[in-house]
């Protein structure tokens, strides 16, 4: 199918004037008062020292940023990988938008982000936007939106790969081939992770049936970018991923898998435009072993998912001062799980639940330059519905049980403001109001999980989230290459979805009426010559608000009142690279009742590289290098552990 688009594209790209024609591979510039939010972008020099090779630890780079879980991508259940920001959290959803070239990369069923097919070798930036709302980015930004553009030849050069291997024996190799086609260009793009794993279980924990984490993954993608005209791209993108993971016990195997599609017009003349198609088909499987039998009790042995969407933004002509964007988008999520229940590990039933997710968006928002002030003003209206909710269950021998839920449907408005105010020497003030909504993912409304011993009931009732907030804050540049942020936040997630604890060992998804989080986040950046230093520090007081509740004034679970990030490099060359990163994250419990704790953590990073001969480089990385010990879960003693020191070593090759 891509083939069959792009091509031709890229042969009339040949037929045309190259110095007549520019092909960004990227959406339409940022609106002028996108600095009015609180923005950290993250360039492709930071997320290539990630030490180990894996976005999520770029994206650290925020402090503030987290998974629902500290482990990786390489030690956690898939499911876990929701992403938020300001402690926004309370389950293992994202609440934070991630987009790649527009399209949001959520799970369809669970909501999490497949960090694993997200290489950061693959990008050239990441941009950050905390709070900010809903605006013209989609529903589900109650916590912030993350933005990641891919990378093109200028960054990627004709081919690149790289091949490594850890003092475990593990290995990471990838490579990239992106050559110009006339105008324009094609990037093909493959990695291949596998390891035996560490062990994420504590010595005097371990059992004749704990295991490492043991992974095996890989992602390939193919993009194509072409010019129709002059002033209009052709983007297409598909790709392809699968994620085996091995967790804590011998025979608790996971895996997701999925193929994406993306078809991206955009037009740079008078009347700007976006206009983008996508689908997903994703699937996962999870085997639940017992932590006191060692036996099987439910094989989740397939969810298959589709997530199909699309939008469509218009910027006309409304003269210099102004930035009008205004337009469409839509998203459907259909899915299903199927499992079999296990009772002294021989099958005693089965279980089916599902259902579909449809939202509907109308969006509008000005930006009005006035000199040294730019005021931004917009407003959005989500059309959602809830339908086909299920749940059947069949007993060994007996007859199915089905349940069915009642369709629902409604409007939800949202809209967001701020301002900035340039007072000259470098200096900024900003200053914004938004508020936002989230759907229940399809899984927290159907799905019942188990994180033995620990039952969590899914909740067909479930309500929409809906955020309020408002910030304000400073951003200082006194000279080039230097430049400070500090921002004040105020962030209220109404009807919050949260795991609630209901009985022992028992919890129940639920809405609490809020979760509120205050805090500020400060960011620094300074570059010298051939060396750099960035760093952010983010301080969280968040609260669930539940009045009568046994919640009420304790902290959402997985959520650090502190964290920071801090980098220093020196790159006194293209090919040469020394850089440190260091990074804390303070203690979370990891229940909503306070009972069990995650200690405070706090890891040193390196990275480097050198040209050893030609194309060829030395590359060596090095994960928590004091060997600082990291809970990563912690159910009444029974304690999962995090990346230990990890030392890599291996060769990159580059040919521009």
């Amino acid at each position: 199918m891509l083939a069959g688009i792009a091509l031709p594209s890229l042969a009339f790209a040949d037929e045309a004037a190259p110095d007549q024609i520019v092909v960004t591979g990227r959406g339409l510039d940022a609106a002028p008062a996108a600095v009015a939010y609180d923005v950290q972008d993250i360039d492709r020099d930071r997320l290539a020292v990630a030490a180990s090779g894996r976005l999520e630890d770029a994206l650290s780079a925020a402090a503030g940023f987290q998974q629902f879980r500290r482990s990786d991508s390489r030690a956690s259940n898939p499911s876990a990988q929701g992403i938020t920001l300001r402690a926004l959290g309370g389950n293992a959803t994202s609440r934070t938008l991630l987009l790649l070239d527009g399209v949001p990369m959520a799970d369809p069923f669970f909501g999490y982000v497949p960090l694993s097919t997200l290489a950061p070798e693959r990008l050239a930036m990441a941009r950050v936007t905390r709070g900010g709302g809903s605006g013209a980015f989609g529903a589900g930004a109650v916590a912030g939106t993350i933005d990641l553009t891919s990378a093109g030849p200028d960054q990627l050069g004709l081919f690149g790969g790289r091949a490594l291997v850890d003092d475990r024996g593990e290995t990471e190799v990838s490579a990239t081939l992106a050559p110009r086609l006339g105008a324009g260009y094609l990037v093909a793009s493959g990695r291949w992770d596998r390891g035996r794993g560490f062990w994420t279980t504590p010595v005097d924990q371990r059992v004749p049936a704990s295991v490492r984490a043991r992974y095996e993954s890989w992602s390939t993608s193919l993009r194509a970018v072409a010019p129709l005209t002059s002033d209009i791209e052709l983007q297409a993108r598909v790709a392809a991923f699968n994620d085996a993971r091995t967790l804590r016990f011998a025979g608790a195997d996971t895996a997701a898998s999925g193929q994406d599609a993306s078809l991206r017009l955009v037009g740079r003349g008078a009347w700007q435009f976006d206009a983008l198609a996508y689908v997903q088909s994703r699937d996962f499987n999870n085997v639940v072993i017992s932590a006191r039998n060692f036996l099987p009790t439910l094989n989740q042995r397939a969810t298959p998912s589709t997530g199909i969407g699309g939008k469509f933004e218009l910027r006309p002509p409304v003269g210099k001062a102004h930035v009008l964007r205004l337009g469409a988008d839509w998203r459907y999520a259909e899915g299903k799980t199927e499992e079999d229940v296990y009772t002294a590990g021989r099958i005693s039933g089965q279980r089916r639940a599902g259902g579909t997710n449809r939202d509907l968006g109308l969006f509008i928002e000005d930006d009005w330059t006035l000199g040294p002030v730019i005021l931004t003003a917009g407003a959005r209206a989500d059309r959602w519905s809830v339908r086909n909710g299920l749940f059947e269950q069949t007993p060994l021998g007996g007859n199915t049980a089905t349940t069915l839920y009642p369709d629902r449907s409604g409007w939800d408005g949202s809209f967001r403001g701020g301002a900035v105010v340039k007072l000259g020497g470098g200096l900024a003030l900003r200053g914004s109001a938004y508020t936002g909504l989230r759907q229940p993912t399809l899984n927290e409304l159907y799905r019942t999980f188990t994180v033995f011993p620990i039952v969590t009931r899914a909740n067909a009732a479930l309500q929409n989230e809906k955020l309020r907030g408002f910030e304000g804050g400073l951003d200082w540049r006194p000279a080039p290459g230097l430049s400070f942020s500090a921002t004040a936040f105020d962030n209220k997630v109404r009807h919050a979805i949260a795991n609630v604890t209901i009985a022992p060992n028992v919890r129940e998804r639920q809405n609490v009426d809020a979760v509120h989080a205050k805090g500020i986040e400060l960011g620094a950046e300074a570059k010298l010559g051939a060396f750099s230093l960035s760093g952010s520090f983010a301080y969280t007081d968040a609260k669930v608000e539940a009045p009568g509740t046994a919640l009420d004034g304790k902290r959402p679970s997985q959520t650090p009142r502190y964290a920071a990030s801090a980098t220093a490099a020196w790159r006194p060359s293209p090919r040469t690279t020394l850089a440190l990163t260091v990074r804390h994250t303070g203690a979370q419990f990891e229940d909503d009742l306070e009972t069990d704790i995650l200690p405070a953590a706090t890891t040193l990073d390196a990275y480097a590289e050198a040209p050893i001969a030609g194309p060829f480089s030395l590359v060596l990385r090095g994960e928590n290098l004091f060997d600082e010990t990291v809970v990563t879960r912690n159910s009444g003693g029974s304690i999962d552990l995090g990346t230990p020191r990890t030392l890599w070593a291996g060769v990159r090759v580059a040919f521009r």
